[in-house]
């Protein structure tokens, strides 16, 4: 795998979505044991996902809000029928089923750590997902015209981030995207601190950018920011 490759571009598909949130950072950390519903929400399992807002999304079920995104992400890559989309981190699949709305006859697949999440996602995609860790995919070479990874891999120790995006890398035989969470000052540093759950690595724009070509990746990439 060679180092310092030329990255691709920088395209924000997520941040209206996650801007329309509101949040009360410091709330996280005064009114209640920040470091107990860390301990929690690393488990990714119920209590992340439908337990209490402390412990992480506080209930997160299909609503429509990502077919905004897969509709600038299957025009963006050019999706069509018989292509294959990989999404890494999957989650409940929301994403993978709004593509498929919106491309038929495209093929998709899904992989997150979360058993949970896997066994509670979209029905119509369910059987396309499985659980498994980002750092080992178990797919082979090449094989994905898209592979996509929102929300993750900032879950992930540098040892197994290091792993994952290789892997990404190497699956994919076409486009790849990836969006971390990230911050461009202090604000927005202090404000990923106190709202964080899970995070593992704390990085800024400039510092994502010199390890992603470092890694070698060379696909597409975004952020959230916790303004």
């Amino acid at each position: 795998m060679q180092s310092d490759a030329a990255l691709g571009k920088r395209i924000d598909f997520t941040q209206t979505l996650h801007s329309s949130t509101k949040r009360d950072y410091v709330a996280r950390v005064v009114e209640f044991d920040k470091a107990v519903c860390a301990e929690i929400a690393s488990r990714f399992g119920r209590e992340y996902w439908d337990g209490e807002r402390q412990y992480g999304y506080g209930g997160y079920h299909y609503d429509g809000r990502w077919r905004p995104i897969a509709e600038r992400m299957s025009e963006h890559y050019q999706l069509k029928p018989g292509m294959r989309v990989l999404d890494v981190g999957c989650g409940k699949g929301y994403l993978l089923y709004e593509m498929t709305q919106i491309v038929p006859g495209l093929e998709v697949a899904g992989i997150d750590v979360s058993a949970y999440g896997i066994e509670n996602a979209k029905e119509e995609v369910r059987s396309s997902l499985i659980v498994g860790d980002a750092s080992t995919l178990p797919f082979e070479d090449t094989s994905f015209d898209l592979v996509l990874s929102l929300g993750t891999l900032h879950n992930l120790a540098i040892g197994d981030l290091w792993s994952a995006v290789r892997e990404i890398e190497r699956v994919s035989r076409g486009d790849k995207y990836i969006m971390i969470e990230s911050y461009r000052n202090q604000r927005e540093k202090a404000n990923l601190l106190y709202w964080q759950l899970t995070c593992k690595s704390f990085y800024s724009v400039e510092d994502w950018e010199w390890l992603y070509r470092k890694i070698g990746y060379a696909g597409d990439y975004g952020f959230i920011f916790f303004e």
